[in-house]
């Protein structure tokens, strides 16, 4: 490891010992705005934005190499509909109806590719408004179905991302998105899945966010605790259905334009609103920095299933078990699996730390060749992360009542060689 990387890398843990998690109050609703590639390391985003969960905003310079940003749009920075249509003309994509509310979401249909992009022209043409709705395609697995598509190349910044490490070793899933839609589709009030980090890139158009702090969704709730669909809804002054929303802080507000990256922190709940016809990419994603309140996440969701089938723990023999399925289909984890994905994240850095890389792995886009970049004290601060995380789980309650026996390696084999891992490294 050279200077550089090891002045960088122990910044890790002077920031690691020195912050906190939890909600961060902006001063003014003021969102930092990052102009510069070159002048913006890792370690500055780690140190200010990652740690103390603060939302910031990358400039466009970030994303001009992307072949997106050159090869979706028109001269006059419009979607490039015949481009697409070239390239994706045969999918089929998920599609929702910003015009109708179902439960607390946009019912979602699939589409052919094609069909939405000659809908999207027809609502053009009509004046932004057509008897089918409006249609907001959202949540396309885009970079999974065409692998071998130039589209954009995710910012070292974002690179520490075990969501996504983790269900691309097990083929199973991943939280990378497309979003394409008219000027006037939005997405209603909502924090992002395990209370994750997100970041979304414009490629082209413009949108409006409205976010608030970690905590502060509390004091949006109505008196039944559910949180609104909409959160500029005028019922919200009601006070005999939301009695707490004199008490919130006003929304930070920012308006990305094209190419700029927005970085949603931890737990923020947003409301987000397309002013032009608008296409952007987005991840989910977690790592050291977070992991904690994934875990806390994941407790409160059992906790409420808990409480919503109280009343069966006695009838139901696996009661246990049933609250872990049920907690499953909503959220998509359960404790063992979360076991299981600490478990993937932590071998892949014992790996690198005891082994090393091989060149063939160095010159490959892989979860390995992106902890080598970020330095091997980053690898050792995420096991540190790791550590607390799995030894919270360990002991916790639920967690010991399940049937433990198909986890390999045990839980408490895999904490003992997470701890000599760091040990051997920081000697």
């Amino acid at each position: 490891m050279d200077r550089a990387t090891f002045a960088c890398s122990t910044a890790f843990f002077r920031d690691y010992n020195s912050s906190s998690q939890g909600a961060f109050c902006l001063p003014g609703g003021h969102v930092d705005f990052i102009e510069k590639v070159e002048s913006f390391t890792y370690s500055d985003f780690f140190r200010d934005y990652l740690i103390p969960n603060h939302p910031c905003i990358f400039s466009a310079k970030f994303t001009e190499d992307w072949g997106s940003r050159r090869n979706w749009v028109t001269w006059d920075g419009k979607p490039n509909f015949d481009h697409l249509l070239q390239k994706f003309g045969e999918a089929v994509v998920p599609v929702a109806n910003c015009d109708v509310k179902e439960y607390n979401s946009n019912p979602k249909e699939q589409l052919p590719f094609k069909e939405y992009i000659k809908y999207w022209k027809e609502y053009i043409k009509n004046g932004y408004r057509s008897s089918r709705g409006c249609l907001y395609l959202k949540d396309w697995h885009l970079s999974r179905a065409f692998p071998e598509q130039d589209v954009y190349t995710t910012p070292v910044y974002f690179s520490s991302d075990w969501l996504n490490e983790y269900w691309d070793a097990i083929a199973v899933d991943d939280y990378r998105f497309v979003y394409m839609g008219p000027k006037g589709s939005w997405t209603p009030f909502h924090a992002d899945v395990f209370h994750s980090y997100s970041w979304s890139a414009n490629i082209c158009g413009r949108k409006k966010w409205l976010l608030y702090p970690a905590g502060q969704e509390e004091y949006l709730k109505d008196r039944h605790g559910n949180l609104p669909f909409d959160v500029t809804a005028p019922s919200l002054q009601d006070r005999s259905v939301y009695p707490r929303y004199n008490q919130s802080q006003p929304p930070v507000e920012i308006v990305q334009e094209a190419g700029e990256i927005v970085f949603i922190p931890s737990g923020w709940h947003h409301q987000v609103y397309n002013l032009e016809d608008t296409i952007s990419v987005n991840h989910n994603w977690v790592n050291g920095c977070n992991v904690a309140i994934m875990w806390c996440f994941l407790q409160d969701e059992l906790a409420a299933v808990q409480r919503e089938i109280n009343e069966w723990k006695d009838p139901i023999d696996d009661w246990h078990l049933q609250c872990q399925l049920i907690m499953k289909s909503c959220t998509g984890i359960d404790y063992k699996e979360f076991y299981n994905f600490l478990k993937v994240i932590a071998e892949n850095r014992i790996s690198v730390l005891e082994n090393g890389l091989d060149d063939e792995a160095s010159a490959k886009n892989t979860p390995k060749a992106a902890i080598s970049t970020l330095g091997m004290l980053h690898a050792v601060f995420d096991l540190k992360r790791t550590v607390k995380v799995l030894t919270s789980l360990s002991a916790n309650e639920d967690f010991k009542k399940l049937d433990l026996t198909s986890l390999s390696p045990p839980p408490e084999a895999l904490l003992h060689h997470l701890k000599a891992a760091i040990d051997t490294a920081l000697l």
